[in-house]
Order: structure tokens, then C-alpha cells, then sequence
């Protein structure tokens, strides 16, 4: 099965202009991981209103938090395996360098949101946990439960299935047949995760990317992170060069897919720096991923990247760990594009 097939689809891009389907050069463009139509129409709206391109990154994925897309963004998805939803989110102006990011956020909906007043009131950069909720409500958010009925019962089914999948290894009871708590196996083993094991919903995030008519750009991510997670684990939604990155003198890029495997190797970083030296954004997509895989056959996930002209590329890689370029996309296609229309 594939991360994601032509149907269900990888990038969603609205351009001001150029031939649709194409990495034309026309700006303003909004790109973003996944089928999440209606952020990006959101993000491109906030443009043409006169918002900034940072607007346009909060409003979109903010959207998404609201609409709970795919159940992998927002409020009332991915219980963690306590129960208990929890939300990562981050945000870049690529003209200052500034970033805001909050992982492990506890009852606050709006993540996103959360993220640009660490860049607006604060010297910091992450905030996490308890804390960063305080810190939200100090902002003025609401504090409110993120569980829903849909939460509670994933979590439930999971807890009749023994607890499978978890993320939990060398430990005692086994934890390929129990709930634990767990304890520490004395010996440790090298144990191989087979693509069995994992669930594509499990790593679903939105990631977007905003470059404006002068070529500005902005970039950011919001994700509830892995169904049933381990307390305390961030992934690389969060995390700068990770989940995403923007730099206004290069480009942008954002990834989507395993975040434990894909930040260790800062790919949206590599994608923007690749970028930087004149490689296609496609082709820069394409290295960055190759490059993983060289370390972990078995990973899967994607990568989206424009440049600051407007041109666009991006690549995943599925299950069957075969590289989709998508190439010479129509609006019918894994790609979907608005030419010359005012939203």
C-alpha cells in the first residue's frame, strides 16, 4: 500500500497563474502536504485580503486544526497511549529566521496559533508540555479538552487489541503481546520494525509553504503526531529544518511521513539548501529522501519544496519503497491548481 495514491494525494497548490499542473513561476503559491483543500484555499484567501505570508501559514493550517483533516491534524485524533491527544505544531518567517514551535501541547486547539505568539512574545523558540499550555492561556487561548467520542474510542479498540501496535521495544512484558507498564529488558536486542508494524495514519501532518509576490516566504506544520504514541514523544513537526523550513533568499520545504526517522536528518533544511544552490525543487525533493533511504530502506514519508520564483516539486516515497516523482500532473491529478481565480 502506498503512503499516498494519485487519488488520495500528495500536494495540493494554488498559483496565482501559469498552466495548470505545471511548476510554473507565477506567484504568489501555496503548497502543502496531503489533500487538505480547504487550508490551502484558506492560506491563499488570507493573501489576497492583504495578509502576510505568516498569516497565511497560521490561517491555513489553523484550518486544518478546525477540520481536523484526516484525523492526523487538530483536536480529538491520534490518542496518544495514555488516552490522551496531544498536538505539535511550528511556524517560520523565512525573512528574519525566527521560528515558533510548541510540542506535547496539552488542551489548547489552535497549535498553530500557539506557535506564532512564541515568535511574537517571547525570545524562545519551542515550548513544550504543561507548560506551553500555560503559556497559551496567558495568550488568551482557551483551555479545553481535546478528547472527543471518535479519540476515546480509537483508544478503546486499541486497548482490546493488547495494546498493538505500540512503540515500545527491549522491554518486559513483551510488548508485541501486552499492554505492560513496561520495564527495562536487561539485554538489549537489535529488533527490525516490519512494514507491518506501521499504519500511514499514523504520521500524517499538514505542511505548508507560502511564497509571496516578492518571493517572501513562510512555512510551518500542525500535527496530534503517531496513533498511540508513547507520553512525551515530539516528532519532527515541530522541530526546524525537521517539519519544515523557509528561507526568503532560497525557498521553502515541508515533510510529512515517519517523524522519528525524518528528523534526524533535517530534510526540509537540506531541500531549501539544495535549492540555495540552483537544484530543481523537484530534484532537491528527491535528494533529500534518497538520502534517508540510504540509512532506512524501510522509511516512508514526502517532501514538498518551491523556490522563490514559484516553481514547485515534491516526491514521496510508498510502502513498496518506490520513489513517485509525479511528474506532468493534471488538476485531476495528485496535484490541483487555481489559475488566474480570486478566491
Amino acid at each position: 500500500m502506498a503512503v499516498a495514491g494519485c487519488a488520495s494525494l500528495l500536494l495540493i497548490a494554488l498559483q496565482l497563474a501559469g498552466p495548470c499542473g505545471a511548476a510554473a513561476t507565477a506567484l504568489p503559491v501555496v503548497i502543502n502536504t496531503w489533500a487538505f483543500r480547504k487550508a490551502t484555499e484558506t492560506a491563499w484567501r488570507t493573501l489576497q485580503l492583504g495578509g502576510s505570508e505568516l498569516d497565511a501559514v497560521e490561517k491555513g493550517c489553523g484550518q486544518c486544526e478546525i477540520d481536523q483533516c484526516d484525523g492526523s491534524v487538530g483536536y480529538g485524533g491520534s490518542p496518544d497511549e495514555s488516552g490522551e491527544t496531544t498536538l505539535d505544531a511550528m511556524i517560520m518567517d523565512g525573512n528574519t529566521m525566527e521560528v515558533g514551535a510548541v510540542a506535547d501541547l496539552r488542551h489548547v486547539k489552535n497549535a498553530i496559533g500557539v506557535a506564532r505568539k512564541v515568535i511574537e512574545h517571547t525570545k524562545h523558540t519551542l515550548l513544550v508540555g504543561e507548560s506551553a499550555s500555560l503559556f497559551a492561556v496567558r495568550m488568551g487561548f482557551p483551555y479545553e479538552d481535546l478528547t472527543t467520542q471518535r479519540s476515546l474510542s480509537m483508544y478503546s479498540r486499541w486497548l482490546n487489541q493488547s495494546c498493538q501496535p505500540n512503540y515500545w521495544k527491549n522491554v518486559v512484558p513483551d510488548s508485541s503481546k501486552s499492554c505492560g507498564p513496561y520495564k527495562r529488558l536487561e539485554k538489549v536486542s537489535f529488533e527490525e520494525e516490519t512494514i507491518s508494524q506501521r499504519n500511514v495514519h499514523n504520521h500524517d501532518t499538514i505542511g505548508m509553504v507560502v511564497i509571496g509576490k516578492s518571493g517572501t516566504v513562510a512555512s510551518g506544520t500542525s500535527t496530534n503526531g503517531g496513533v498511540h504514541k508513547i507520553p512525551g514523544r515530539v516528532g519532527d513537526s515541530p522541530i526546524a529544518g525537521a517539519g519544515s523550513y523557509a528561507d526568503s533568499t532560497a525557498g521553502g520545504a515541508a515533510a510529512t511521513g515517519d517523524g522519528d526517522t525524518m528528523m534526524r536528518f533535517l530534510p526540509s533544511y537540506q531541500a531549501v539548501e539544495y535549492m540555495r544552490m540552483g537544484t530543481d525543487p523537484t530534484v532537491a525533493c528527491q535528494k533529500v529522501i534518497s538520502r534517508i533511504q540510504k540509512h532506512v530502506p524501510k522509511f516512508f514519508g514526502a517532501v514538498i519544496c518551491a523556490n522563490t520564483t514559484g516553481s514547485y516539486g515534491r516526491l514521496q516515497i510508498t510502502l513498496q519503497l518506490e520513489f513517485h516523482l509525479l511528474p506532468n500532473l493534471t488538476c485531476f491529478d495528485c496535484l490541483c491548481c487555481l489559475k488566474h481565480k480570486k478566491l
